[in-house]
């Protein structure tokens, strides 16, 4: 079998956020695959859009052994088993958000899956859970590491490791 490793980036800011999190992971071993590694969880400020809510985001490596077509499918199935109602392309508040930052060192640009995440380097809410897990590994596109894409990223935006209130 032919194992690949996938990069995900989970967000949450609607209901119960670490337990968002916990069911994803649950759900992400179960149709996905094996879970590698996991960065800390950071609660980040809205990225695109206004609301009250913070996020929380993490980032993962897992191993797999699906196809690209049937990764797409099985993480779209765990947003919506999750209640994630996708109303068109705007950036909204959301149960839970799973994206693809990496399949392997693929290149993917099909109209469901673009593959490496086309807007990552933008966004320090995906690139410090990244560096935290994964600070050396090479953009296939950019050719740059996650370590330097952070260092080079215009985001402004706050993004604190998570502590948990009482």
């Amino acid at each position: 079998m032919n194992m690949k490793e996938v990069v995900l980036g989970l967000g949450t800011n609607v209901g119960r956020r670490e337990d968002n999190l916990a069911r994803a992971i649950d759900a992400i071993r179960s149709r996905v695959g094996n879970i590698l590694r996991v960065s800390s969880v950071y609660e980040t400020e809205p990225w695109g859009f206004e609301t009250d809510s913070s996020f929380l985001n993490m980032a993962l490596v897992a191993e797999t052994a699906l196809g690209a077509g049937t990764l797409i499918s099985n993480v779209l199935g765990i947003e919506s088993s999750m209640g994630r109602q996708r109303s068109g392309s705007a950036y909204e508040s959301r149960v839970i958000d799973i994206d693809i930052l990496f399949f392997g060192d693929e290149v993917i640009g099909r109209k469901v899956l673009d593959v490496p995440h086309p807007r990552l380097h933008l966004r320090k809410f995906v690139l410090v859970p990244l560096n935290e897990i994964m600070p050396g590994f090479m953009h296939p596109v950019l050719g740059k590491t996650i370590h330097g894409l952070l260092e080079e990223c215009d985001d402004r935006s706050l993004v604190a490791l998570y502590r948990p209130g009482p």
